[in-house]
């Protein structure tokens, strides 16, 4: 007898996965440098406008590089005064920011974890405050802040700014607090934390997106609000750098340069601020809408 050869059974090969190379984006490419062409572009034109003479700034091209480029246009503008209209931007700034993270976390916290109808009806409350707007309440603010003797002082352009940002922090706060997973909550409630202990350890660490994007939100509100320091102080010890551009825009109204190097000088502390948070911006201005 012969022996029965069997043939071993072949293995399918697995399939192979050809990588299908994407297409670049033509349109979002050009759309893209389009706007990288708007936005540099003035940059540019300021910090190079700022380092000219008067005379230069006259004569020659606008976009090419300084000849011989000075500090001494920085030098007039702190010298007018700009740096406690600095000082004072910054603690408006910071003041605004304080009570608005401060008053905005623990709200919106009980949003998001409370089933109260009062606290419901709060929110709703609260949020009809973003159709409102500040020039409409200019004169109930005016006489508030007169009554309680607080007029021509920082606290009175603190107090009505971060009122009115007060709603948009808690909208995006309260949006970023409900994707944390109900599951977390309860295990802290099983380890016996009290709220103010997982609001400490749990939600503000995952919140930290959000609330940093609430304080660049808020700060750029304070940093460039315009109307409030304008109706509320008057005296040039509480000047803020808004109210400062505008008397440097008249008294330097033939020394473009000047003008220029005063406006660089402000944008600079806000831009810094911006970079230290800008990868925050975006997960906290999206927290919520993944759902």
């Amino acid at each position: 007898m012969t022996a029965l050869q069997t043939r071993p059974a072949v293995r399918p090969s697995p399939p192979v996965h050809r990588t299908r190379r994407q297409r670049p984006n033509l349109v979002a490419g050009i759309g893209a440098a389009l706007w990288l062409v708007v936005v540099v572009v003035p940059l540019y034109y300021l910090i190079t406008g700022s380092l000219r003479n008067r005379r230069e700034y006259l004569t020659g091209d606008s976009l090419a590089l300084p000849e011989n480029p000075t500090l001494d246009n920085y030098a007039t503008v702190l010298e007018g005064g700009f740096a406690t209209y600095l000082l004072n931007n910054v603690i408006v700034t910071a003041g605004t920011v304080a009570i608005v993270v401060a008053c905005a976390v623990p709200c919106a916290y009980a949003v998001a974890r409370s089933t109260s109808p009062f606290v419901r009806y709060g929110f709703t409350l609260l949020l009809m405050g973003l159709a409102i707007p500040a020039q409409a309440t200019i004169i109930p603010v005016y006489l508030l802040i007169t009554r309680l003797h607080l007029y021509d002082s920082l606290t009175a352009i603190i107090l009505p700014t971060a009122a009115f940002a007060l709603p948009v922090a808690t909208l995006v706060l309260v949006n970023s607090l409900r994707d944390v997973p109900r599951e977390l909550y309860e295990a802290q409630e099983l380890d016996g934390a009290s709220p103010l202990q997982t609001l400490r350890h749990l939600v503000l660490p995952l919140a930290k997106p959000a609330v940093m994007t609430v304080v660049i939100y808020t700060a750029l509100t304070a940093w460039n609000g315009f109307l409030f320091p304008l109706v509320l102080t008057q005296s040039t010890d509480t000047r803020v750098l808004t109210l400062g551009l505008w008397e440097f825009q008249g008294q330097f109204g033939a020394n473009v340069p000047g003008l220029l190097a005063a406006v660089t000088l402000s944008v600079l502390p806000i831009f810094v601020v911006y970079l230290i948070g800008r990868r925050f911006l975006l997960t906290g201005l999206t927290a919520g809408f993944g759902k």
